[in-house]
């Protein structure tokens, strides 16, 4: 039986787009990024195509999406947002060709805000300013739109000045790394005050710098990413608490040159964790034990590019992508599953990528 023509190439096009997912690209906008970019990227063959720029914008170094990824935030990370030192937040909708409408702009009450997060049912965004050391706490509208604050919690401590670098809302908690006083801290949501109140702060020992986390399945874990001393401490919960079971190092052995700490993430099956390192320029990867939580190190591989801040897995757990900010690249790799270490496929150019998401 013969096809027509018309239908063939249909049938290819259809199967090929059932295999390509969207990847948004925030960056750094001060060399020859122009703002938020899109690529396709293939489940089937780990290859990234038509780069396109989604939006315009200013300096969108960390982007999230809501649940059902019809709206997208960033941070504009600056630190003179109308007059005032302080950078702002971007409300996007994401339209079918991909490209992103602008909703509004806020102030993120605080300079440089470098990390922004959604609860759970998308009703608050979380905002970390590094420079400012506040995390500004906003609602969330029906539409999308980002309210003003409604509540900023600011870390400083006379002359401690804080550097908040990222939050996660988790049920009822929101916890806070702050790479600056080197603490990471839990809050609870007082329903009667409508704002979170500290409930925890746990000191990173030896101001190892605390910048991004990871918060294991129900909450058993908590994986935190020490940029300053390129380590990750681990934490278990013991009933209300954590405590810290293991520090152990993200580099290679015998590695003595200069490095820090960027990102972190679990694998799908949450059986190994990724760090990024900038300087080592590398991705290390950890075998997790399940009954511990504690650390064993299986990998330690190139990132083929330089500083790599952001890395991303795809939602099928097949790859990982790495930012190379300075190379100006995103690496490509394929995962392991029995064994979560990665495998080199590719790098591809890309101007000043800082985060990636699917």
């Amino acid at each position: 039986m013969k096809f027509p023509l018309f239908i063939f190439l249909f049938y290819c096009f259809s199967m090929a787009s059932a295999q390509s997912i969207p990847l948004y690209v925030g960056t750094y906008t001060d060399a020859d990024s122009e703002g938020i970019y899109l690529y396709d990227f293939n489940l089937k063959t780990g290859e990234l195509t038509n780069k396109k720029l989604a939006v315009e914008a200013v300096n969108p170094s960390f982007i999230t999406f809501s649940s059902d990824k019809k709206l997208l935030y960033s941070v504009g990370e600056t630190d003179n947002f109308e007059g005032a030192k302080s950078g702002f937040v971007n409300a996007y909708s994401v339209s079918k060709s991909g490209t992103l409408q602008f909703i509004n702009k806020v102030s993120s009450n605080g300079a440089h805000p470098c990390h922004i997060q959604l609860n759970s049912d998308n009703s608050k965004v979380a905002v970390s300013n590094y420079t400012g050391g506040t995390v500004s706490v906003h609602s969330v509208s029906k539409n999308g739109e980002i309210l003003p604050a409604m509540q900023v919690i600011d870390h400083n401590k006379g002359s401690e000045r804080s550097h908040a670098h990222s939050a996660k809302f988790f049920k009822n908690n929101l916890f806070i790394a702050d790479l600056g006083l080197s603490t990471f801290s839990q809050y609870d949501f007082a329903a009667n005050d409508k704002k979170y109140l500290i409930k925890t702060s746990y000191k990173i020992e030896n101001n190892a710098g605390p910048r991004h986390f990871e918060i294991a399945k129900k909450g058993k874990f908590i994986y935190v990413i020490n940029e300053l001393n390129s380590t990750i401490s681990v934490l278990k919960k013991q009933k209300d608490h954590y405590v810290f079971v293991q520090n152990i190092s993200t580099l290679a052995d015998g590695f003595d040159g200069k490095s820090s700490c960027a990102d972190i993430h679990l694998s799908k099956n949450g059986r190994f964790l990724y760090g990024s390192n900038r300087g080592e320029n590398s991705i290390v990867a950890f075998k997790i034990n399940k009954k511990s939580g504690e650390l064993q190190k299986a990998q330690t591989i190139s990132t083929n590019g330089d500083w790599p801040r952001n890395f991303t897995l795809s939602p099928d757990g097949n790859y990982l992508l790495a930012a190379n900010q300075r190379g100006n690249n995103i690496s490509v790799y394929s995962i392991a599953h029995t064994k979560g270490t990665l495998t080199f496929l590719y790098a591809m150019e890309a101007p000043s990528p800082v985060c990636l998401l699917f």
